[in-house]
């Protein structure tokens, strides 16, 4: 398993192109692929992730893009990476095996997710007996989206911290929501980007999760679980 960090260029026409559209977005990341075709299952094969974010220290955007192949960013647009000073290693790659096979039973980690909380609607059995798969919709309030965390961290082998080690802060942030849209087919998703502590609690069922992605809308920067050994200062 491999993890990308880019720093990209504001100023790139084809940059602002792909911060509008998830649709181009999602083709500039698996384009770092180059012997995969196009199609749909390519990126569940290679198990494709990726996030946008700020950089706290450069104020700069961040894509982030985990795989499980060695990705390719020679293929990227000339000027689409950000040659700012102090950008040292612009993009950066690095082999997560070794860490991710650490992961243990009860180990305590800082984790950051963009995530596209949802439940599905209409889905009662249709006329011939046929359960319907029904619609998927945002889930709007903060304590919903926790409970949709909650349960997701059940199946995927961790447990949420309910606060900071020595102190009353609850451990789970919950940003603001951020509406990611596809111009191509007016896809519109509302991500909410995470950021807290977590316990491990199964560790295989955990390294497939971190793997594989949590909750919908993968293919369009969300799913992607950062994680960080947590160290306690008393």
């Amino acid at each position: 398993m491999y993890l990308s960090r880019l720093a990209i260029n504001p100023r790139s026409r084809e940059v602002r192109r792909d911060l509008s559209d998830v649709y181009q977005m999602h083709r500039t990341v698996m384009s770092a692929f180059p012997d995969v075709k196009e199609r749909q299952e390519a990126r569940v094969d290679l198990a494709v992730l990726y996030r946008l974010e700020i950089d706290e220290r450069s104020r700069g955007t961040v894509l982030l893009v985990q795989s499980g192949a060695l990705p390719d960013w020679t293929h990227l647009a000339p000027y689409y990476l950000s040659d700012s000073v102090g950008e040292v290693g612009n993009p950066a790659t690095r082999d997560l095996t070794k860490a991710l096979a650490a992961l243990h039973e009860g180990q305590i980690l800082r984790f950051r997710l963009r995530a596209n909380p949802t439940r599905k609607i209409e889905t009662k059995s249709a006329p011939d007996g046929r359960r319907q798969n029904g619609r998927r919709v945002d889930l709007r309030t903060e304590a919903q989206q926790l409970e949709w965390l909650s349960r997701r961290a059940e199946q995927a082998g961790f447990s949420l911290v309910p606060v900071y080690p020595g102190s009353n802060v609850p451990a789970v942030r919950v940003g603001a929501g951020e509406k990611l849209l596809g111009k191509g087919r007016q896809l519109t998703l509302a991500s909410v980007l995470f950021d807290g502590l977590l316990e491990v609690t199964h560790p295989d069922r955990f390294r497939c999760a971190v793997a594989a992605g949590i909750g919908p809308g993968k293919a369009f920067g969300c799913g992607l679980m950062s994680i960080a050994p947590h160290r306690r200062y008393d």
